[in-house]
């Protein structure tokens, strides 16, 4: 199993009862996860000192709660750190912009940085031009990787106001258009 290990602003900080506990950046969130089965004591202050907790309904969605939280913020994510020589052009910096979504998203999956780190090792060493078509894009993690390793990126999403969350971390991220 590949591990997103190489975050800063981003951390699982704890888990119970469905829930788990993490830090995005500077700010504390409580979201709901039905992989987490377990039921541990909350000892972790995040517990007490979150600034968003997302209240799973029991007819389906839920709502967010938030205590001083912004309406948006944004985080980093530093490629290779560990050693590795991910992400040799620009700075190996991708910025990411987040806010709650009505149901329980927050922009981005971080544990999707360990593919981000695989495949730009591949874009890498390909010693040729790669293209790359990301389908159902979401808010363009992926495709900020991707470009940031030197491929050449289209982004492609359902939702017009994704599209534009992705050229948003994208410009964020230091990459053109």
């Amino acid at each position: 199993m590949w591990i997103a290990d190489n975050w800063k602003d981003y951390e699982v900080l704890d888990t119970s009862a469905g829930e788990k506990l993490e830090r995005w950046g500077d700010y504390i969130l409580v979201r709901p996860d039905p992989q987490v089965i377990w039921n541990t004591p909350h000892e972790h202050m995040g517990w007490k000192k979150k600034n968003g907790h997302y209240h799973r309904s029991t007819k389906g969605g839920g709502e967010w709660e938030f205590f001083n939280l912004p309406d948006e913020w944004s985080i980093r994510y530093t490629a290779g750190e560990k050693g590795s020589q991910h992400f040799p052009l620009a700075d190996g910096i991708l910025t990411f912009r987040l806010k709650p979504f009505s149901f329980k998203h927050t922009g981005l999956f971080p544990e999707q940085a360990a593919n981000w780190e695989w495949f730009s090792e591949l874009i890498r060493g390909a010693d040729r031009p790669i293209s790359v078509l990301n389908l159902f894009a979401y808010t363009g993690g992926a495709t900020c990787a991707a470009a940031k390793a030197g491929a050449h990126v289209t982004h492609v999403d359902a939702a017009k106001g994704m599209v534009g969350w992705a050229k948003e971390n994208a410009k964020l991220s230091g990459l053109p258009d």
